[in-house]
């Protein structure tokens, strides 16, 4: 209810995993939000697998997956680019070079 009334064009949560987070990040998504969550997995076949998060990346409500490096915090391992189904491992690199494009463009 309160996404209705309050009508949010973000939402961002910590940790999520539970089939009731599921519900409701489905249900925040259908009303037109845009997500950012983050998640516990060491890669990207750990995300797929699990039965909670892989029905997510299963439902295409993901665009990015980064995930962190656990031996130094806040830098990137990797980043996964997702689109209805497929995947692709993106170098950091690669993505800097594309996300400086993506910022030209819309300058």
């Amino acid at each position: 209810m309160l996404i209705r009334s309050m009508a949010p064009q973000v939402i961002v949560a910590d940790e999520i995993g539970s089939i009731e987070d599921i519900e409701a990040i489905n249900y925040a998504v259908c009303s037109g939000c845009k997500v950012i969550f983050t998640a516990h997995g060491y890669d990207f076949e750990d995300v797929v697998y699990n039965p909670v998060l892989g029905k997510l990346i299963s439902k295409n409500i993901f665009k990015i997956l980064i995930f962190l490096d656990n031996k130094k915090r806040g830098k990137i391992k990797n980043i996964y680019l997702l689109n209805k189904g497929c995947y692709e491992k993106v170098l950091l690199n690669e993505w800097e070079r594309r996300e400086a494009q993506d910022f030209r463009k819309s300058s």
